[in-house]
């Protein structure tokens, strides 16, 4: 099988990885639950991947790094433990669902929803931002990569934004966490949601949420900590302020060593190579007769993903033959992204996404190429 659908989790991950989980399995204790060594060896296992999360974007202090099972719950987390009946939020018509329907359920509850638009090409335009704000604005909540195009908001731009109108912002990097970098500080972001199964390499089940020093966000979950038992309330510090529960300990192992390896190999030698891949991809199919791309490819600065569709050919029925007849793994439909594909046109449609890792070859993407060339010459 050929996979080119990392968009939605990576597939191919370092040997250590699973190694690490595997022996965290047989090892490791319950953190902060008990003194023995297999309980303090979990412990100083997760201070030491939160330190390297922290040390990957750039904050100040580990304990500001929460761990969550993915980016959807520290969205929800984000979304619904700042803002209240009366505030304003601004976000994209780029969402995935992990930010649309929980920001549906706050305006639900009397929030006030401002969705920016884009061009033909899926872009916003940076000064829309500014242009929507108003004087009960709480919030901007908006992805660093549309999951759909790959292309990619500047979140640095949106941060000065959301700074020189002092509103809080929250950043969805889902699809850019561990292939472009991010510096919480320098681009002015107040809580960075992530995953841990896409290019950040770990283990699915991973994820968590980056919380500057002194924003207060309301606790999704209360319950077990490990600490203050007798007090009846969730312990207010950080980070066991929003991480009530048992962590998945055995996949932040993985996630540890993931972490390691991509400080080791350098994520810009990552996406250099990734963005190859798609370039490669991307020239090969732009001009087959029956084509149509998604997205804005005249900048270097995206994610590794090309959506396209063949005609009028419904996107389930192509993934199927892609994966069926040249054992190519894709993605097909609504990606979650249902303001897009609105956007784009394609909302009963769908489309096809491949997305790729530096774990595939040239090989395999002109393999790919030749694939949809041989399935647009039957349209």
């Amino acid at each position: 099988m050929i996979y080119l659908d990392h968009a939605a989790t990576a597939m191919k991950r370092p040997d250590q990885v699973a190694e690490a989980v595997a022996a965290a399995m047989c090892s490791t204790g319950n953190s902060a639950r008990g003194a023995h060594k297999a309980s303090l060896d979990a412990s100083r296992l997760i201070f030491d991947t939160r330190k390297k999360l922290c040390q990957f974007f750039h904050g100040e202090n580990p304990s500001q790094i929460v761990f969550t099972m993915n980016a959807t719950e520290s969205l929800n987390i984000a979304i619904k433990g700042v803002l209240n009946p009366g505030d304003h939020v601004i976000t994209t018509v780029l969402e995935h669902n992990s930010v649309l329907r929980p920001l549906y359920e706050m305006e639900r509850r009397g929030v006030e929803l401002t969705i920016l638009s884009c061009d033909e090409k899926g872009r916003v335009d940076v000064r829309d931002f500014a242009g929507s704000i108003r004087r009960n604005t709480r919030a901007i909540f908006c992805t660093h990569a549309s999951n759909l195009t790959g292309n990619i908001i500047d979140i640095q731009a949106v941060g000065e934004i959301a700074k020189a109108y002092g509103i809080l912002f929250g950043v969805d990097a889902s699809q850019t966490a561990g292939v472009i970098p991010i510096d919480v500080k320098a681009y002015g972001i107040d809580i960075l949601c992530f995953t841990g199964h896409k290019s950040l390499l770990g283990p699915q089940g991973t994820g968590g949420m980056y919380v500057r020093e002194g924003e207060k966000v309301r606790p999704l979950k209360s319950g077990g900590s490990g600490i203050l038992t007798y007090q009846k309330e969730h312990p207010a510090q950080m980070p066991e302020r929003l991480e009530a529960g048992t962590l998945n300990g055995h996949g932040i192992a993985g996630l540890n060593v993931a972490l390691a390896y991509l400080q080791e190999t350098g994520i810009e030698t990552i996406r250099t190579f990734e963005l190859k891949l798609m370039r490669q991809f991307y020239e090969g199919v732009r001009q087959i007769k029956g084509v149509t791309l998604y997205g804005d490819f005249e900048t270097s600065l995206r994610c590794p993903i090309v959506a396209l569709n063949l005609g009028d050919c419904d996107s389930s029925k192509v993934s199927d033959e892609l994966y069926l007849e040249y054992e190519i793994a894709v993605r097909s439909g609504g990606h979650c992204a249902p303001l897009m594909h609105r956007a784009l046109g394609t909302e009963k449609q769908g489309a096809v996404r491949f997305s790729f890792s530096h774990y595939n070859t040239a090989e395999e993407v002109e393999r790919a190429i030749q694939a949809v060339r041989e399935l647009a010459s039957g349209l």
